[in-house]
């Protein structure tokens, strides 16, 4: 089982979609939120929003929310966690392009670090 005392700051990220039903807005239509975390100290370090229509965010979202996550400490991660449930073609591929261990994990072994924000977010939204 993943706990973040595991992992140095910076070391590895998580992937996850923060929000449990999709988002609505009258502008843009239904929306999910995709976030980077750092798995050491569950920091939120971005976030994206994405039609609720797409499965997972395109190739230029997912690299713009790679960039806005290194922002925070000018480096990108070793390893990249995302849950065995979630689409991630494409996350994955972008990720694997930067030299990014992808590693799908069970999404029940994700919520010891996202289960808090995904609470927070449904709390305000």
């Amino acid at each position: 089982m993943l706990h973040p005392q595991q992992f140095e700051i910076n070391e590895a990220w998580i992937a996850f979609r923060l929000n449990n039903k999709a988002i609505r807005t009258e502008q843009d239509g239904d929306l999910n939120c995709i976030a980077l975390m750092d798995a050491a100290s569950c920091f939120l370090l971005a976030s994206e929003l994405i039609s609720a229509t797409s499965d997972e965010p395109t190739g230029i979202q997912f690299r713009r929310l790679l960039e806005n996550a290194k922002s925070h400490k000018q480096q990108l991660p070793k390893t990249l966690f995302i849950a065995r449930e979630d689409p991630a073609e494409m996350a994955t591929r972008v990720a694997t392009d930067l030299d990014i261990e992808v590693v799908r994990v069970p999404g029940n072994e994700l919520l010891i670090f996202i289960g808090e924000a995904r609470q927070a977010f449904a709390e305000r939204f």
